[in-house]
């Protein structure tokens, strides 16, 4: 695939998404490609992960299973891409279908609006239950303010590796480089944790992810700091200011970057000390506004993210179009 291709499924890919998202039948009937990927590093994890072998063996085996799950997945990306490319409009429409379904505007939106109406409706503990679906951290430990920072929270990060990051290696490597990106952050969530039992199997899986995610962290907060600009209620500049101060005092090499934009767009605290299960994280505030957050903070956080979102299609449809008139 040359790289104008690659740049006009891209932006056919998120307006695909953001329209009809990932159909809860289709998911009912054959699951989703992060679920497929999720078996595959689950076969491997069982296999190469054994708790006999030393520290360093269990590391070298994590290194082989990341190989493994790169092979696999992007050899059957590239040879999809390969058959539906040279039926053009129509392949290239194909590709684009599947490639929208690796990117998570829509779900993202609809979860984390669950917790602001979660909070309206049922209270605290309507806010605890509709948060506990997209973070890891104890809900019971949280009360209003701390629901809504986490919801708030959960939007920038997954802004970042649930969307930008994904569209990112759209967009430079066609379908492949999204399932190469899908296939490391997928196995990063899954076993990338400093568990006894993954702390030497998925430091490679960790490590690539944090790597693969750099670029796209970074330009998701420069597109908050944008956004920002384009609400009343919102301080592009103190996004901008939160950013350079905050963004490297996170524990991620990459979260920082989207929750310091969002902290000071919206005037507020995020990050911070929290509990994940029973163990309390003395994480470094993003920010220097106000840490009670509410549920109207939450809908502040989704229209800055849907306008930024809209500014990743424009920045998309501009790339595509400009590579398209320049190389033909």
């Amino acid at each position: 695939m040359v790289l104008p291709d690659s740049l006009l499924i891209l932006p056919l890919a998120l307006a695909a998404e953001a329209a009809i998202g990932y159909p809860d039948g289709l998911y009912t009937r054959i699951g989703h490609p992060v679920t497929w990927i999720g078996r595959l590093i689950k076969g491997l994890d069982r296999v190469l992960n054994r708790d006999e072998w030393s520290f360093g063996r269990r590391r070298a085996a994590g290194i082989l299973a990341l190989l493994i799950l790169l092979a696999i997945t992007g050899a059957a990306a590239w040879a999809l891409q390969a058959l539906l490319l040279p039926l053009r409009v129509i392949g290239i429409a194909v590709l684009a279908i599947l490639a929208s379904s690796l990117i998570a505007q829509r779900s993202l939106h609809e979860h984390v609006a669950a917790v602001s109406n979660g909070l309206r409706e049922g209270g605290i503990a309507g806010g605890r239950k509709a948060v506990s679906m997209i973070v890891g951290r104890n809900p019971q430990s949280l009360d209003e303010a701390g629901v809504s920072r986490a919801a708030i929270e959960s939007l920038a990060e997954n802004f970042s590796d649930g969307i930008v990051a994904p569209a990112f290696w759209l967009g430079l490597g066609g379908l492949p480089g999204a399932v190469l990106y899908k296939a490391a952050n997928t196995a990063d969530s899954m076993i990338g944790h400093r568990t006894p039992r993954h702390e030497a199997f998925g430091w490679a899986a960790a490590r690539f992810d944090d790597l693969v995610n750099l670029p796209a962290s970074r330009l998701t907060a420069l597109l908050l700091v944008a956004a920002a600009c384009l609400h009343r209620e919102t301080s592009p500049r103190g996004a901008w200011r939160a950013l350079r101060r905050d963004a490297s005092h996170h524990r991620s090499p990459n979260a920082g970057w989207p929750e310091a934009a969002m902290a000071g767009a919206l005037g507020l605290r995020l990050a911070g000390p929290r509990v994940y299960g029973d163990v309390r994280v003395e994480d470094r505030w993003m920010g220097d506004g106000r840490a009670e957050a509410n549920a109207d903070d939450i809908d502040r956080a989704l229209a800055l993210y849907r306008t930024a979102c809209g500014l990743l299609f424009a920045l998309a449809a501009g790339a595509a179009l400009s590579a398209w008139t320049i190389l033909r």
